[in-house]
C-alpha cells in the first residue's frame, strides 16, 4: 500500500442508485430531507434523481420536485440520471446541471436493461453530450456489467476499455466503471482497471461497486494502490440490481468513510452525520440498512448509558 492517496472523493448515490429499486413508496418530502442530511454531511457528490420513464422506474416519478425542494450546499455537486435527449430537457427544466448517462459492456444486458445495443446506446449519448454541452451541462458515465454480467458471465476487459474509452471521447469527464451485480474480487480489480487505464487517463476513472459477494471494501482497498481517487457509494448499502437476485446493494457509505478515515485519507464527510441520515431513510424504506458500521454504531449509542452520552456531548 505505497501509493495511497490524500485524498478520496465519495460519489454518494443513495437517493438515485439507492432508492430507485426500493417496492416501498417513499413520500417527496422524505426523498428532499435524505438529500439534504447527506449535503450537510459534508458528500462533495450527491446523485439526487432520474429523469427516466415513471413507468419504468416509479421510485423517480416526482425528479423535478424533489430538485425543486432541495437545499443546495455550496461546492456541493448534485447529479441526476438521464438515458436520452428527453430526460435531458426535463433535466434542465428542474434546473440540473450534471448529469450521468449509463452504458453497458455486455450487449445482452444493455438490450435488455435500455432495449439498445451497446453502439446504439453510444449514439443516443453521443447526441445527448453534444445536447449537454451547448447547455452548458457536465456529464459523468455510467458503465455497467464492466466485471461481470447476469447473462453473459464474464465480461472481456478489452472491451470494458473500449466502451469507456467512449464515453470519455464523446465528452464524459469521467466514467464510472461499474460492477453491476457485484462479483467483482481484488485479483479482478487491477485487470479491469489496468484495460481501461491503457485507454483513459487514470483520473477519469472512478468505480462503483455493490457488495453482493462482500469484496467491496476489499475492492476499494486494491483499487487505491491502483491510483483510483473516486468511489460510490450508498447511504446504509441501500440499492442493488433487479438483475442480480438476492443482491444486498451497493457499498455503503458508512463503511467506505470509516475504512477510508483508518487509512488517514480525507474525505471532507462527517460519518455521524451520514449514519443519521440512514436512520431516517430507513424508517421509510421498510427494512434496516446493509452497512455494517451503521449498525455497529447504533448499537455502541444504544449500549451507552445516557448520562455518558450527556457528558460526552
Amino acid at each position: 500500500m505505497n501509493r495511497m492517496p490524500p485524498r478520496v472523493t465519495v460519489v454518494e448515490v443513495g437517493p438515485r442508485d439507492g432508492l430507485q429499486n426500493e417496492s416501498a413508496t417513499i413520500p417527496t418530502a422524505e426523498k428532499i430531507a435524505f438529500v439534504d442530511a447527506l449535503s450537510a454531511a459534508g458528500l462533495p457528490v450527491v446523485e439526487v434523481s432520474a429523469f427516466v420513464s415513471p413507468k419504468w422506474v416509479p421510485q423517480m416519478a416526482e425528479a423535478a420536485e424533489v430538485y425543486a425542494g432541495i437545499t443546495r450546499r455550496p461546492g456541493t455537486r448534485y447529479p441526476a440520471l438521464v438515458p436520452n435527449l428527453a430526460g435531458l430537457e426535463r433535466a434542465r427544466a428542474a434546473g440540473v446541471d450534471e448529469i450521468a448517462i449509463f452504458a453497458a459492456a455486455s450487449e445482452t444486458f444493455s438490450k435488455r436493461n435500455i432495449n439498445q445495443s451497446i453502439d446504439e446506446s453510444l449514439d443516443t449519448y453521443r447526441a445527448v453530450t453534444e445536447r449537454a454541452r451547448q447547455l452548458g451541462m457536465r456529464v459523468r458515465a455510467y458503465l455497467s456489467t464492466a466485471f461481470g454480467c447476469p447473462f453473459e458471465g464474464a465480461v472481456d476487459p478489452r472491451q470494458v476499455a473500449r466502451v469507456a474509452e467512449a464515453l470519455i471521447g464523446m465528452g464524459a469527464f469521467e466514467v464510472a466503471v461499474s460492477d453491476t451485480i457485484g462479483i467483482a474480487h481484488p485479483g479482478q480489480v487491477p485487470i479491469v482497471v489496468g484495460a481501461v487505464a491503457e485507454r483513459v487517463p487514470i483520473g477519469k476513472i472512478a468505480l462503483h461497486f455493490h457488495d453482493t459477494r462482500g469484496t467491496a471494501l476489499a475492492n476499494v482497498l486494491t483499487a487505491l494502490d491502483l491510483g483510483i481517487t473516486t468511489f460510490d457509494s450508498s447511504a446504509g448499502g441501500l440499492g442493488g440490481c433487479p438483475y442480480a437476485p438476492g443482491a444486498t446493494g451497493n457499498l455503503a457509505t458508512e463503511d467506505l468513510i470509516y475504512m477510508l478515515h483508518g487509512l488517514g485519507i480525507e474525505t471532507g464527510v462527517n460519518l455521524d452525520a451520514v449514519v443519521e441520515a440512514s436512520a431516517r431513510i430507513a424508517a421509510h424504506v421498510g427494512h434496516a440498512p446493509a452497512s455494517r458500521y451503521f449498525h455497529a454504531a447504533r448499537a455502541a449509542r444504544a449500549s451507552t448509558p445516557r448520562d455518558a452520552r450527556r457528558s460526552s456531548s
